[in-house]
């Protein structure tokens, strides 16, 4: 059975790795393979195992790839996009309060343009909007400006297309100001809108009690998984100590729940009567605390909204609490399993998501660890009972006589007790290092290939604030929710009190390091697999051969070699950061960023992309980072980039007054400004500044901008324009043409009509072009005309809007690398 249920969720899992959805000849295939695995396993009953493993991931590749088809068949076609179209629906979830307005989930019921296969699910954002006045379940008739479902791709990091698909949202927009939106008399109804309207009461609650408490979002996080009101100061606080896990409402709370609502549904069955006969002689208290744990454990994930973490335990709950019920006791290895199942079959997608695997990686180390252990835990009672039973026995020779029993005295009794206190305490610390340790070790590689990063104070941070946050917190916040006013007020502020506790211990212990996460870049598929090996190497039984050894299996994952460009050479790598601009130069031994994307002003891409992606690219340093001018969607993700990655000088062409000078300065940073005939040289590659002159800095920003060129060993070149504009490129010909040459052009100004004039394109005479564009942005870049101009000149292109990031490898030859065609998935452009 376990083979069969491991080989359903690889054929899960494989679906998602396909470019595309199998075809008729693929479907046949996969038809014959499940039938041809089902047949073997008849008529040679020693090959059994592997053929039915084998026909159950055909069987889990086909359902995923149904699922999918069906899901992909809703759609807003091209021709719909960025159009005003009326819908009528209702509120799904919770609303978002955004810095920009309300973002929230609409269910259509209707569509304006009678379109059919309209997606059914669709976000948007309001912008006039306060969350409150958008209740699930509300109907309303509104007129949305939409886009099919697209989010940023680039490498190293998560493709959010495929959240997008997890979720249902098969489009996204905003709430047009055209019409007013109308609500609706008549609500929609159903169990999934109760629960949110459940979900959506608590909130109001807690944050009714608590006001403007420091950490209220924390504690309505543990209510009903809502992340939204998290502040900023908290997230960084937990991800630096590695208890950012601990917001979301994950299987070991839904656990500790489980529990204590066991213990209590136990607690009061026996002691309740029914016409004079106890509770317990009509149904056994062990099946009542089973079936209350199984209830309250669904209530609790459901206030989560399901989240993968909820239905694994919510899964592994139900299948014991049925064997149980059935006088049955499966094996640990096959309730995971048979939940792994269950998930998958729920959402196939949550394979593409990190939390599907840290929390079945968690809880498959802790099986592993106290299996490999020998289940020292219980042999424990038996110890116990030895002390118990050395009073008790009696010598057999004396046949016939009735001795009497020793009655041991009450010093030896107290002795006893406190030793097998002693015992049970060892055992248990024993036990809670133990799983500590096997959970750190196996999550590591995880971690470090979801973010990037290896928390070093995680298994320190997480000893005292998981039982803290379990036994105290979560308690204390369910109290909450369940009594009534005004009593619930007391409970919820003593939930936020200890809660306020924790932080303070937490952020001690941050200080106590310089550098608590130890960054790392992402792994590949090799040292991924090698260090999953080691983990399991690792904890393995004693006396396993070579276990000193596993170590070693992770030296891929923490030293990996990080030479991205030869001698002589670099890589240039243009980020889909949406409207705006990142561009990540890298030689043999260098670093350099130019431009650092939006800001919090906008869609925070710096801190959400360029960042996380430096990070991923095992960028800690960057040798210069360059900011071109001050338009936002250069500058604004530098402070982020200045915060989380060592800057050794910047360079830039920005008004003195800029805030990123002090900024940088205080980082230490260097400061210089970017004008003409700056040259450098790193690993054999010159830098060279063409623009813009000396002198106080005059007209508009785009005027302004930085222009910088690198030229390999090689002599093939790169040209990054920044936002120069038609007077800019005049002048640059003007100067020195020649200057210009370049192999691979930067496009100016994102392919505005005002810039890429005919003359500075004969001028540079690039073999490639890279457009850096927002999906379907405000601005209409880049501009149909000029794209043209590049397209008729035979130049390979790339655009961000399209293909996603793109990334370049210069050296004696000219390597382009789009991530839509290298990484495309199935999901991709639908």
């Amino acid at each position: 059975m376990r083979a069969i249920l491991l080989g359903f969720a690889l054929g899960v899992w494989g679906l998602q790795q396909q470019a595309r959805l199998p075809d008729g000849v693929a479907w046949c295939a996969c038809c014959a393979v499940f039938f041809a695995a089902l047949g073997l396993s008849a008529m040679k009953p020693r090959v059994r195992t592997v053929s039915l493993a084998i026909a159950a991931c055909a069987a889990g590749f086909a359902y995923a790839a149904a699922r999918a088809d069906v899901a992909l068949r809703e759609h807003l076609p091209v021709e719909y996009e960025q159009r005003d179209i009326e819908l009528t629906g209702f509120v799904r979830g919770l609303p978002e309060q955004q810095t920009d307005g309300t973002r929230f989930l609409f269910e259509v019921e209707a569509n304006g343009a009678h379109l059919h296969d309209f997606p059914r699910i669709v976000r948007l954002t309001w912008m006039e909007a306060d969350r409150t006045q958008l209740p699930a379940g509300s109907r309303w008739t509104l007129v949305a400006c939409l886009k099919r479902a697209h989010a940023n791709a680039n490498f190293g990091l998560r493709d959010g297309e495929a959240t997008l698909l997890e979720r249902g949202i098969r489009a996204t927009g905003s709430v047009s100001a055209a019409r007013a939106p109308r609500r609706l008399p008549s609500d929609a109804n159903g169990p999934r809108l109760a629960i949110d309207r459940l979900r959506a009461r608590a909130r109001d609650r807690i944050e009714n009690v608590l006001g403007d408490a420091p950490h209220r979002g924390i504690v309505v996080a543990l209510a009903v998984g809502a992340q939204d009101a998290v502040s900023d100061a908290d997230w960084s606080l937990m991800r630096a100590t590695g208890t950012s896990h601990l917001v979301a409402i994950s299987g070991l709370h839904i656990g500790f729940v489980a529990g204590l609502s066991a213990f209590v549904a136990g607690f009061v069955w026996k002691r309740a009567r029914w016409r004079g006969a106890s509770a317990p002689l009509f149904v056994a208290a062990p099946k009542v605390s089973a079936a209350g744990a199984a209830l309250f454990a669904a209530f609790y994930a459901a206030l989560a909204g399901f989240n993968v973490p909820a239905q694994r335990t919510l899964c592994m709950l139900l299948i014991v609490g049925a064997a149980f019920l059935c006088g049955r006791r499966p094996a640990s290895s096959l309730v995971l399993l048979w939940a792994l199942a269950c998930v998958l079959l729920a959402d196939p997608w949550a394979v593409t998501s990190p939390g599907f695997w840290l929390s079945f990686g968690a809880v498959a180390a802790i099986l592993h660890a106290i299996a490999a252990a020998g289940r020292v835990e219980s042999q424990a009672p038996a110890q116990d009972r030895d002390d118990i039973d050395q009073w008790d026995r009696v010598d057999p020779s004396e046949v016939g006589q009735r001795p009497e029993r020793p009655q041991p005295s009450r010093k030896r009794k107290l002795i006893a007790f406190v030793a097998r206190l002693a015992r049970r305490a060892r055992a248990h610390a024993a036990s809670s290092v133990r799983v500590q340790f096997a959970v750190t070790i196996a999550l590591a590689p995880l971690t470090v290939y979801w973010f990037s990063q290896i928390p070093l104070l995680g298994p320190l941070a997480n000893a005292f604030a998981i039982p803290w946050i379990s036994v105290l917190v979560t308690p204390a916040t369910l109290a909450g929710l369940l009594l009534p006013a005004p009593l619930d007020a007391p409970m919820l502020h003593a939930a936020h009190a200890v809660l306020s506790v924790l932080i303070d211990v937490l952020a001690r212990l941050a200080d106590s390091l310089p550098a608590p996460l130890w960054m790392l870049p992402r792994p590949d598929a090799f040292a991924l697999a090698a260090a999953c090996v080691g983990v399991a190497w690792a904890l393995a039984p004693r006396g396993w051969p070579l276990r000193f050894a596993a170590p070693l299996t992770w030296l891929p994952l923490l030293a990996p070699a990080s030479h991205p460009a030869p001698e002589g050479a670099f890589r240039v790598t243009a980020l889909d950061i949406g409207q705006g601009s990142a561009l990540v130069v890298q030689t043999a031994r260098h670093a350099l960023l130019f431009d650092a994307g939006p800001g919090p002003e906008s869609t925070h891409a710096g801190e959400r992309i360029t960042v996380p992606y430096l990070q991923a690219a095992g960028v800690r340093t960057l040798d210069a980072l360059v900011i071109s001018h001050s338009d936002s969607d250069h500058a604004g993700g530098a402070p982020a980039v200045l915060q989380s990655i060592g800057v050794r000088q910047l360079l830039a062409s920005l008004p003195a007054t800029n805030p990123l000078w002090p900024g940088a300065r205080a980082r230490g940073a260097d400061t210089l400004r970017c004008v003409a005939g700056q040259r450098w040289t790193w690993d054999g590659v010159e830098f060279r500044v063409l623009w813009p002159e000396p002198g106080p800095l005059a007209g508009t920003p785009n005027h302004q901008s930085c222009v910088l060129k690198a030229t390999s060993a090689a002599g093939r070149a790169a040209l990054f324009a920044a936002d120069i504009e038609a007077d800019v490129e005049r002048m640059l010909i003007a100067r020195e043409a020649g200057a210009l040459r370049a192999d691979v052009l930067i496009v100016p100004h994102h392919g505005s009509r005002t810039s890429s004039t005919e003359p500075f394109l004969d001028s540079v005479g690039p073999l490639a072009a890279i457009f850096q564009v927002g999906y379907r942005n405000r601005f209409h870049h880049p501009h149909p005309t000029v794209f043209a101009r590049y397209g008729l000149r035979g130049i390979a292109l790339s655009r961000s809007d399209d293909d996603g990031a793109a990334r370049i490898d210069i050296g004696s030859d000219i390597v382009l690398e789009r991530y839509r065609d290298t990484h495309a998935r199935y999901w991709m452009n639908h």
